[in-house]
């Protein structure tokens, strides 16, 4: 009896400093206290999420799911009110090509991959899917169109965010190793890393204009969602002999981004006078994208890190090694 009393109180407090932490790293301190707060950033916030996930687990998962999906969405928009669209295109445009040739490539070689390594086809598709566009937003739009069921849901997600986690940390310090350009960064994080919250969060942590210019790509290159889904839905007509579900697959479409380049059309063609408005909002938008950070962080619990089997991360390491050091290869020679 008293051994349920103490984990009642336990789980409350456990939920109570969730909800302070998560409101703490969302409160706009700059425009509150006029002063940036260095020590406030997005890999402090995914730090603090994940120490909190390891010493609570996740008290409220489906808030936490919440804010790490539709906060997250919230947080680019708000993004794009500070970018030109013209001059972000323009910036972007030497990492377009690259894109189209990762993706299909990532693609490839990730399914013969994990068929090497004898994972579940489902299993493996989901990963390479998640390495080539953008991470848990793409293994989240084809799982449906896959049918893929929640075990190969949760070990695919599980191994993408751990490294996804990990880049947060060790891209800056290795853009700087190598003396990476502001756009050369930019490009390189959007390629190399998988989620657009660590994508956006590397790039704040190098520099206003690596921000810029790796929200862009990666946001270009999650609109690979859709030509994947549908691909996927052909190809895997006929083949799900894992079960006997025969409903018609749901192809999640990524509509935010269609509201990212609203925001930058507004951005670039309203009158200056708008300007101190957008300020503020994407001041709003990078603090809510480290609260983002710090939910995804706390939804990395034991339980997932345990669901994640060695060959699967085996998998998703060699494609993130090869992506990276391929993407950094040709940004170094070819972007300045």
């Amino acid at each position: 009896m008293k051994t349920k009393i103490a984990q009642k109180i336990a789980q409350k407090i456990a939920k109570c400093l969730y909800w302070i932490l998560l409101v703490g790293l969302f409160l706009p301190y700059e425009l509150i206290f006029g002063v940036k707060f260095e020590l406030i950033s997005a890999p402090v916030g995914l730090a603090l999420g994940l120490l909190f996930a390891f010493i609570f687990g996740t008290p409220c998962p489906k808030a936490n799911k919440f804010v790490s999906k539709y906060l997250l969405q919230a947080s680019v928009v708000g993004l794009g009110f500070g970018m030109n669209l013209i001059k972000s295109l323009q910036s972007g445009a030497e990492g377009m090509i690259f894109t189209v040739v990762s993706v299909i490539g990532v693609m490839v070689i990730g399914v013969i991959l994990a068929r090497y390594l004898g994972i579940d086809r489902k299993t493996g598709y989901l990963i390479s899917s998640g390495t080539a566009i953008c991470g848990g937003s793409a293994i989240a739009a084809v799982g449906p169109v896959l049918k893929a069921d929640s075990n190969q849901m949760a070990v695919s997600l599980g191994v993408i965010f751990i490294l996804n986690a990990i880049a947060l940390f060790i891209f800056p310090p290795l853009g700087h190793f190598f003396g990476l350009s502001q756009a050369q960064f930019g490009t390189w994080a959007a390629i190399a890393i998988h989620d657009t919250s660590s994508v956006v969060g590397a790039g704040a942590a190098y520099g206003a204009e690596a921000c810029e210019l790796a929200t862009l790509i990666k946001c270009t290159r999650a609109l690979w969602i859709i030509p994947l889904a549908l691909f996927t839905l052909w190809y895997w007509r006929g083949k799900d002999s894992s079960n006997g579900s025969e409903g018609k697959a749901k192809i999640s479409i990524p509509w935010f981004i269609l509201l990212f380049i609203v925001a930058m059309v507004i951005n670039t063609y309203t009158p200056a006078s708008f300007k101190p408005v957008y300020d503020v909002i994407v001041v709003l938008a990078k603090q809510a994208l480290i609260a983002v950070l710090f939910a995804i962080g706390a939804g990395l619990s034991l339980k997932v890190l345990k669901s994640v089997g060695v060959k699967p991360l085996i998998q998703a390491l060699t494609l993130w090694m090869a992506i990276g050091a391929t993407s950094l290869f040709v940004v170094m020679y070819t972007i300045e």
